[in-house]
């Protein structure tokens, strides 16, 4: 663990912009009070701030939070003012830290022993300042460096806290840099939320483009058919002698549950077992244009096409493989399957069930529309492209996000080392 004494050298070595000082932040303060614990509530209490109500983007959420008993000898000692910051002393060691500004806000609110409320020297240090200066040690990671942790959680002691050192500028310059840095985050965070919407709207593109094609005028005159009657092989593996112990780094693949997505399939912890158990889960052989289905637990439903470059492989107990006959093209059933209709008939037809699991005789019971095999096709390419092409939208808007979300900190870390 790191002490405060190190992490003071460690910025001592960078020198603060002319014109700032550094001073321990016990002397730039006139209160560090620590909250109080109460396990009591009342509807008619005063509001206590908890650690779900600070962000980890700084800021307070009041979507949520309990109402305590407190008399006035209580208000008193533990009553937030407009100007007080917030700091979250106790945590886990990711999220101890940090911090939240407390304004604009004209009832009675407590807080918790999870946090401490700090009252700056008026005249040496803008509350807002502070906040957003704790805020960067936070993302900075100082205080997961020097809190003290037990099992699930940790705390910066307040003298560790206290003895910190910060670089200030006048207090004219607090509160220009604290302005124009609370405004590039209002403008962060209204981007993030634009960001955010847009790529919730791209999440719900690939149900959309199924609905269109299956609940199309044209899908209610397709003829149904009875799954079994077009397959020539419905049926899943096991798990081979040995369990996981016996996987390789390479050899036959073998896929598993966590392999297969909504029409995607996905490497990560692919398994590969030897030539040996291959031969004995001979019954369990994946093919080119096998439709892989998982039939067990909570990512039942979830259909892919098996990637032609793994085949040959073999799949174990969770994941049926579905072989077609000729009558229908893979992909085409794969993309019905995956349809937001299919997906709740798999669950209610699992409803009550002590387990979730699908059997070959209802995987072979499945009632399919299926078009002429051409007709199939079509659809099942112009579904392909439609899904690859929102794949496409979801990642650009995905690193957009992540782009956005590193903001914060690039502005903060120019802001402290006086490049605003």
């Amino acid at each position: 663990m790191t002490t405060t004494a190190q992490l003071n050298g460690l910025i001592a070595k960078s020198q603060p912009p002319d014109g700032w000082q550094r001073l321990k932040l016990d002397d730039v303060i006139v209160e560090a009070q620590l909250g109080f614990a109460c396990g009591e509530r009342d509807p008619n209490g005063v509001v206590q701030l908890r650690m779900n109500n600070v962000t980890n983007d700084g800021r307070l959420d009041w979507s949520s939070f309990i109402r305590v008993p407190a008399d006035a000898d209580t208000l008193a000692a533990y009553c937030l003012k407009n100007g007080d910051v917030l700091f979250n002393n106790t945590n886990s060691t990711d999220l101890v830290g940090k911090t939240a500004l407390f304004e604009s806000y004209d009832k009675p609110v407590v807080f918790s022993n999870h946090f401490a409320r700090i009252r700056t020297d008026a005249e040496k240090l803008y509350p807002r300042f502070l906040a957003l200066w704790l805020q960067h040690q936070w993302q900075r990671r100082v205080f997961a460096n020097i809190c003290d942790r037990w099992i699930g959680q940790s705390a910066v002691q307040r003298d560790k806290l206290l003895a910190l050192e910060i670089a200030l500028p006048p207090l004219a310059e607090q509160k220009r840099i604290a302005g124009i840095l609370t405004e590039q985050m209002a403008a962060v965070d209204a981007a993030r939320r634009s960001a955010e919407a847009q790529l919730q709207a791209t999440e719900a593109l690939p149900a959309a483009h199924l609905r269109a094609v299956f609940n199309s005028p044209e899908a209610q005159s397709w003829p149904r058919k009875k799954l079994g009657d077009h397959v020539t092989k419905v049926g899943s593996g096991f798990t081979p002698l040995g369990g996981q112990s016996s996987y390789q780094q390479s050899g036959i693949p073998l896929i598993r549950s966590q392999n297969i997505h909504m029409n995607r399939f996905e490497r990560d912890g692919l398994a590969f077992i030897s030539d040996g158990q291959d031969a004995e889960m001979e019954g369990s052989c994946v093919e080119k244009g096998d439709v892989l289905l998982n039939i067990t637990g909570a990512s039942i439903g979830r259909v892919c096409i098996a990637p032609a470059e793994l085949c040959p492989a073999n799949v174990n107990q969770h994941v049926s493989i579905i072989r077609s006959d000729g009558f229908f093209e893979p992909a085409f059933l794969a993309f019905y399957i995956s349809t937001p209709d299919f997906q709740k008939f798999i669950l209610d037809s699992q409803a009550g069930a002590t387990r979730q699991a699908l059997t070959k005789i209802m995987i072979e019971d499945f009632q399919i529309p299926f078009p002429p095999l051409d007709d199939q096709r079509r659809i099942a390419s112009q579904l392909s492209s439609q899904m690859a092409s929102a794949a496409r939208l979801r990642q650009t808007l995905a690193d957009e996000l992540d782009a956005i979300n590193k903001l914060p900190a690039a502005l903060l870390r120019e802001a402290f080392a006086g490049k605003l």
